[in-house]
């Protein structure tokens, strides 16, 4: 990593702490500049503002989400089997223990500030999500009910953020079993499923 590389590096981790411990309206340059043990000059040389430190943690958060590779739907393998496998490397992506940190500081300020959280969700909505290139590829094999992917997606991963993403998110721990993806295929399958789809019982 170059020396500038390092230096940003180490401003952005420094203002994730700063915003984690002030608040965005908390927050202070100088203090982020501090513990980057870089000089005000030098941070605003990566960063022009506060603003735009956060833009770059919520492009990082958003990157991460994003890690995850398209996953291709296989003809030779159970859909059903192919789907819970995606969903729980899916839920491994989204309740790392960074994602959570870099999720609870961005969603803390986009709660406040209803520009920027529109904004935000501008931007994320034209992301695709992994597991929506299985279910489009299923579809198109004719295994899922042809529809809009993405709506299926979504509709799909909100049934799991919420048994999944959001206790770890405001309790720090998931009670959930793990045995209720099943039951969040089964609902999603329900709905979707063709003849040449198996039904989970």
């Amino acid at each position: 990593m170059k020396r500038t590389e390092k230096k940003r590096k180490d401003i952005i981790d420094a203002a994730i702490d700063e915003f984690k411990e002030q608040g965005f309206l908390g927050a202070k340059t100088t203090s982020i500049a501090k513990k980057a043990n870089v000089s005000s000059r030098t941070l605003y040389n990566h960063f022009e503002s506060k603003e735009a430190l956060f833009e770059a943690i919520s492009q990082i958060m958003l990157e991460q989400n994003r890690s995850m590779e398209p996953v291709p739907y296989d003809p030779d393998r159970d859909f059903v089997e192919q789907l819970k496998e995606a969903l729980w490397r899916y839920i491994g992506v989204i309740t790392d223990e960074t994602a959570i940190g870099l999720n609870r500081m961005v969603i803390s300020e986009l709660i406040r500030d209803l520009d920027r959280s529109r904004q935000f969700f501008s931007e994320t909505a034209t992301h695709d999500y992994p597991i929506t290139r299985l279910i489009s590829e299923a579809m198109d094999a004719g295994v899922v009910r042809k529809t809009d992917p993405v709506f299926a997606t979504n509709q799909l991963l909100a049934l799991v953020k919420n048994f999944f993403f959001w206790p770890e998110f405001f309790l720090g721990e998931n009670p959930t079993p793990k045995d209720v993806l099943d039951d969040c295929v089964a609902m999603f399958l329900t709905h979707y499923k063709t003849d040449v789809c198996p039904v989970i019982t």
